[in-house]
């Protein structure tokens, strides 16, 4: 995460102007609003389903380049509620930035 610049981010969210993003506004928009926050390794962790190759091609250029570094994607064959599931006992993002910053 490029921590300085996630409240510009969370501003983004709030607008709406990343949700009105098509195609892929609303789900981008649902993932980052639930993301979270993995204390072992300082990185941010969310679940988006995503049918584009490359994987987040469009939503990187538009989004998420300006806020993170080295995306990993974890390409498993899983729905998405098993995947938030998976993650669902970590911390949220947005409150562990928020009360940092």
């Amino acid at each position: 995460m490029k921590r300085e610049q996630l409240p510009d981010l969370r501003n983004r969210l709030d607008s709406g102007e990343i949700k009105a993003m098509e195609p892929f506004g609303r789900a981008l928009t649902r993932a980052l609003e639930n993301a979270r926050f993995d204390p072992a390794s300082g990185e941010a962790v969310w679940i988006e389903e995503d049918y584009c190759s490359p994987p987040l091609a469009m939503e990187r250029a538009e989004v998420l380049d300006d806020y993170f570094t080295d995306l990993i994607i974890v390409e498993e064959d899983i729905d998405e509620a098993a995947g938030w599931q998976q993650i669902d006992d970590l911390p949220r993002l947005w409150k562990q930035v928020l009360d940092e910053a």
